[in-house]
């Protein structure tokens, strides 16, 4: 039985993964990930797993990457709640430089998102108590970690909820200039 299906996304590299559940009467049983299934995304084995927990609805984190040589592969998955979650191309020479891609994830949804090297991450809470699980192939590096300001009018991103909560970090990075040069990846 194959375990995952992956979905292409009108912005290249970006993938939605329904997750198939083996179900009975005592409830599920999913993989979240396999490398077989994975590596045709990414030559860069999985190094690091995050799990984040957003307790107010409306609460929006990110927009964060990093630099090359830090930049990273994300599988991001919610396991409780409910988020909109954001990829935000940054590929220097793509033809979508800029544009987002969003996708609701949830824990009843069975649904992971596959962020590609090259994209900005965020996602705002659609409900209250909500918990993430991320996958990266790249260890944190503060030199290398950068932000997008999530109210960037050059983004035009259309939040879906009243925005309730950010960090101060993530509130004062600064707007994008018009001639934002990207990321070469």
């Amino acid at each position: 039985m194959n375990r995952f299906e992956f979905k292409e996304t009108p912005i290249s590299g970006l993938r939605i993964i329904k997750r198939h559940q083996i179900k009975d009467d005592r409830g599920f049983f999913e993989r979240v990930f396999c490398q077989d299934n994975f590596s045709t995304f990414s030559a860069k084995p999985i190094k690091q797993i995050n799990h984040t927990s957003t307790l107010g609805k409306g609460s929006i984190r990110g927009l964060h990457y990093q630099l090359p040589p830090f930049a990273e592969t994300k599988i991001v998955t919610c396991l409780r709640g409910e988020v909109w979650d954001i990829a935000v191309d940054l590929r220097r020479d793509s033809p979508t430089f800029l544009q987002y891609y969003s996708v609701l994830l949830s824990g009843k949804n069975f649904t992971s998102f596959l962020i590609p090297e090259g994209f900005a991450h965020g996602f705002q809470t659609l409900t209250p108590d909500c918990e993430l699980l991320y996958l990266h192939t790249e260890n944190f590096s503060s030199d290398a970690e950068r932000g997008l300001n999530a109210l960037d009018p050059l983004l035009e991103i259309e939040w879906p909820e009243e925005i309730t909560n950010r960090s101060s970090k993530d509130e004062n990075h600064a707007f994008l200039a018009s001639d934002f040069p990207g990321v070469s990846f």
